[in-house]
C-alpha cells in the first residue's frame, strides 16, 4: 500500500503570477498596513474583493485598475499644485 504524503500543515507558497491575492498578501506587496486597508475599503477607496470559501481575496486585474487609478489622481493633485 502505498504512503500518503506526511501533512505538514504549511501552506502552499504564492507565485508572482497568481491570478488573486489574498488581503495579507496585497498588502505586503503595496506595503499598507491591513488597518489602512480596511478604512480605505469602509471608504471606497480600495480594489473590488470577492470571496472563495473564507478568504476574501483581490483580482489581478482589480489591483492593477486600482494602482492606475491611485497613478491618476496622485498626477491630478500635482497638475492642480503645478
Amino acid at each position: 500500500m502505498a504512503r500518503r504524503p506526511e501533512v505538514t500543515g504549511r501552506k502552499t507558497t504564492h507565485t508572482d503570477d497568481a491570478d488573486a491575492y489574498g488581503i495579507e498578501e496585497f498588502c505586503a506587496r503595496h506595503r499598507i498596513s491591513r488597518q489602512l486597508f480596511y478604512k480605505m475599503k469602509a471608504l471606497g477607496m480600495m480594489p473590488a474583493t470577492f470571496k472563495l470559501g473564507t478568504r476574501v481575496l483581490i483580482s489581478r486585474e482589480a489591483a492593477a485598475a486600482w494602482r492606475r487609478a491611485r497613478e491618476n489622481a496622485a498626477q491630478a493633485v500635482a497638475e492642480r499644485v503645478a
